[in-house]
């Protein structure tokens, strides 16, 4: 026996409704076999988006496709490498960063943020923000009424646990394939209930601001 990844995409239409774009069956596994972790994982989005934005750009489509990492999964990547006694203050400092008013001023109390951790005898934490805080600011680029929508993960994983809590009363499945049949007839649901009725995103704002761009180009 066994675990089965199940991959599920979403995405927010031109009218601005969630919907569900996808699922397979995943088998994102590391060579022993072990589950990858939040933060692995994390990292071979990236690379698969990465390669798949080269592809992309090749082919003419979704050429400008950003990669936005979940702010709050990064929080709790950078806490791995806090001691406790000192998450309470370091966390606050991340908050700081995501409280800025566009990406520019997020970098540099970043910077900051960076210095006094370096201080602090925080090495790790501090060379992890440096490297990564740029992957948690995409949202930054859209308009400021739907950062709280893009910045974290949590439409998502809303959907994840509704389908954990329906996997675990079934319990075993006899193949991947079984799994996934029920992981759909229940995204199905989703999509066909509030969740996919209700409007997510504005996005008259987002047009409204790419007819900005034009007219100042």
């Amino acid at each position: 026996m066994q675990n089965v990844s199940i991959l599920v995409a979403i995405g927010v239409d031109s009218e601005g409704f969630r919907t569900i774009l996808g699922a397979c069956e995943g088998g994102l596994k590391t060579g022993g076999q072990r589950p990858l972790s939040c933060f692995a994982l994390a990292l071979l989005a990236q690379k698969t988006a990465q390669r798949s934005e080269r592809r992309h750009e090749r082919a003419g489509r979704l050429p400008e496709a950003k990669w936005q990492r979940c702010v709050v999964h990064w929080y709790r990547n950078v806490f791995g490498l806090v001691p406790r006694t000192r998450m309470k203050e370091v966390s606050a400092m991340l908050k700081a960063i995501h409280a800025q008013e566009d990406r520019n001023t997020a970098l540099k109390k970043s910077a900051d943020v960076v210095t006094k951790l370096c201080e602090m005898k925080l090495g790790k934490a501090a060379k992890m923000i440096e490297e990564s805080v740029d992957e948690t600011l995409s949202y930054m680029a859209f308009p400021q009424e739907h950062w709280t929508r893009l910045r974290t993960n949590n439409p998502l994983e809303r959907i994840m646990r509704e389908i954990r809590r329906r996997t675990r009363v079934v319990g075993n499945f006899p193949d991947g394939e079984a799994a996934l049949m029920l992981v759909c007839a229940r995204l199905r649901h989703i999509s066909g209930t509030r969740w996919g009725s209700k409007k997510y995103l504005d996005m008259e704002r987002l047009y409204n601001q790419e007819r900005e761009k034009t007219a100042v180009a």
